[in-house]
């Protein structure tokens, strides 16, 4: 290979690997998309622990002239952050096991059976999915007090128990085309040594269907925990979840301030409150990240 087709490689790559330029503009491309990503974060962080001098200092852009710790304790306290992160696990962690357990259920029967109706019952799957939430707040109300789950967690994690609740349609969905990808043999050779539809789901289909489960509590974990509308309606107070905290951290604030000047400037509070609703999450998503994006690519969300 002569000096030229070898800088030509170098520089441009081949079929093999790509080359100098090309992964410089792969990392500048990757760079920028994680900085969009990354950028209210990092000014949540820097914002939290500033004190009102520095917030108010047009000087001071990232890095406080002295770091406010007293900030994630006003915040901690006027979150009742113990209580608000029970309420939240509780919800949020039911609803993803019941959503799991009831549209694995559903989406194991879209797949592996033939009923009559079949069809129509998928297509007005879909559509459920399509049709906004807010149309069925009425009615949800209504059905919630109907059986009693008025200001109650089960009014939340109730509707999951039933494969509906927070994109529950979606969840059936991703089970359903999973479940397809699997082959009938196995279903054949479990039935030949005398296993029944519940055994072949349990001890075959469930243990390979754990790309899809991780998927589908994280989807519902994550919906669960950052659900506002229906839960302020139908939740009581003594199990308001984080994500509600929030809204009533300005009223609870007005106690740690003397003058109102300076309740008015204290959002280096309300953003180490977020940083505390947020936190949860990132930790969830950050030990299981690694086998979310394997999961998502095995059940086809990406196509």
């Amino acid at each position: 290979m002569d000096k030229v087709a070898w800088t030509r490689r170098m520089l441009f790559g081949s079929q093999e690997k790509n080359g100098w330029i090309m992964n410089l503009v792969l990392y500048a491309l990757l760079l920028n998309i994680a900085y969009l990503y990354l950028n209210p974060l990092f000014y949540m962080v820097s914002t939290m622990f500033k004190n009102q001098v520095d917030l108010l200092d047009p000087s001071v852009r990232w890095i406080p002239r002295s770091l406010e710790w007293n900030n994630l304790k006003l915040a901690w306290e006027g979150l009742n952050y113990v209580q608000g992160l029970v309420n939240s696990l509780t919800i949020s962690g039911l609803g993803a096991i019941f959503h799991v357990m009831a549209c694995a259920l559903a989406g194991y029967a879209f797949a592996k059976f033939n009923f009559p109706g079949k069809s129509i019952l998928f297509g007005l799957l879909i559509l459920s999915f399509l049709i906004p939430p807010q149309t069925i707040v009425i009615p949800m109300f209504l059905l919630i007090k109907e059986l009693g789950w008025m200001g109650t967690k089960f009014a939340i994690i109730g509707p999951a128990m039933f494969g509906h609740g927070i994109r529950g349609s979606l969840f059936v969905i991703i089970f359903t085309q999973f479940f397809r990808t699997l082959p009938k043999e196995l279903d054949e050779s479990a039935r030949i040594e005398g296993a029944g539809s519940l055994r072949i789901l349990l001890n075959i289909v469930i243990p390979l269907a754990k790309p899809a489960i991780l998927v589908v509590f994280l989807f519902s974990f994550i919906w669960h925990w950052n659900e506002t509308y229906m839960t302020a309606l139908v939740v009581g107070p003594e199990n308001t979840p984080l994500t509600l905290s929030l809204n009533n951290l300005q009223a609870v604030l007005k106690g740690f301030y003397e003058s109102e000047v300076d309740n008015m400037f204290n959002e280096t509070i309300r953003m180490s409150a977020s940083f505390l609703i947020i936190m949860p999450p990132l930790i969830l998503y950050a030990i299981a990240q690694r086998w979310f994006v394997e999961g998502v690519e095995r059940t086809g969300l990406i196509e």
